[in-house]
């Protein structure tokens, strides 16, 4: 390169280093937000078998997950101790899904609902005889709720069992703050009596899709979100019993099992899978102990438990859990603001 052309290089070099030193620096990338972990909200209904209990515990304890049993009250009084539940309207010793079948079952539920308390796990109300409360009186469902405490806080001594467990009492005084009404049949006057009970959640609700529960009169309330399924993705609630109505209107049909049992992981999982890639609504599952189509919806429970659940970005967590969580985060803000 000739000298002229070579100093000219040189010069216009300079120029940029210069220029390069004055100019503005490159701005930060602006953080991008994390992602809330995926909440999973499982929950039981009525809570009678007890191989249910341990299967469920058992999968509690695979895969990390912490449940919610809504516990009927009427499964804590044998044959012999059935009069001491009245439910509103109705005559003593009277239920719409029976009672425990003898005072040994009983003892066996209560060491089932000790242990699931004592290994984390939520025990809510579904009330007692699993009556239809739409009609209910603010009076009545106080009524309800009163029998309910007072049969678990006096299940061992009204059924002669024996010992009762240290701090028995105290659990059934205060550890119950979750109710779901049977049926997911609810009116006003349950709203209004809910909080008077101190309770500070619902799960009766029923949404277009999951969603976050508002909060009114001090009681958080939760809705069972409908979920495409099937063929044709038509929306069902996200509950087994439902599940058992829209695969066999209600009826076994064992010989179908496998096929109910796939179905209904894939309308979990898809569920899941919007949430999950998406804006991780809290996903409510809702379950009862009974083996409907052979078992097909606890199949396709542990099948998807035993998949989500031991995520790092999912916890699959109880309603009571989660209530706390919120209520201490909204605290934390206020403090902080």
């Amino acid at each position: 390169m000739p000298p002229l052309f070579r100093v000219l290089a040189f010069g216009l070099a300079s120029l940029a280093s210069v220029a390069a030193a004055f100019a503005d620096p490159p701005k930060p990338l602006e953080p991008v937000a994390a992602k809330p972990k995926q909440i999973v909200l499982i929950s039981f209904d009525s809570a009678r078998e007890i191989s249910q209990w341990e299967r469920s515990r058992a999968l509690a304890k695979r895969t990390g997950a912490h449940f919610t049993y809504f516990l009927s009250c009427v499964f804590l009084l044998s044959p012999d101790t059935r009069s001491e539940y009245t439910a509103p309207g109705k005559g003593a010793g009277k239920s719409n899904i029976g009672f425990a079948a003898s005072r040994q079952e009983v003892a066996d539920r209560l060491e089932q609902i000790r242990l699931a308390a004592a290994e984390g796990h939520d025990i809510g109300s579904h009330a007692c005889g699993h009556f239809d409360g739409k009609d209910w009186s603010k009076a009545d469902w106080l009524a309800e709720f009163s029998a309910f405490r007072r049969i678990l806080e006096n299940a061992y001594a009204l059924n002669g069992i024996s010992p009762e467990p240290a701090g028995w009492r105290d659990f059934a005084r205060h550890a119950v703050n979750g109710f779901r009404a049977p049926y997911l049949s609810t009116d006003k006057a349950l709203y209004e009596a809910l909080p008077a009970a101190g309770f500070e959640y619902d799960a009766s609700g029923v949404s277009p899709g999951p969603a976050l529960p508002p909060t009114k009169n001090g009681v958080m309330r939760f809705a069972l979100p409908l979920i495409p399924e099937g063929p044709k993705a038509k929306p069902v609630v996200a509950m087994d019993y439902n599940l058992y109505v829209r695969h066999s209107g209600g009826f076994e049909k064992p010989s179908q099992a496998g096929e109910f049992a796939d179905r209904a992981y894939r309308a979990f999982r898809g569920a899941f899978d919007a949430q999950y890639n998406g804006k991780r609504l809290p996903l409510e599952l809702g379950f009862h102990f009974t083996q409907m189509n052979n078992g097909a919806y606890w199949d396709a429970l542990e099948r998807f438990a035993s998949d989500i659940c031991v995520l790092q970005q999912v916890e699959c967590i109880s309603f009571r859990d989660y209530v706390a969580r919120l209520r201490s985060d909204q605290k934390q803000a206020v403090v902080g603001g």
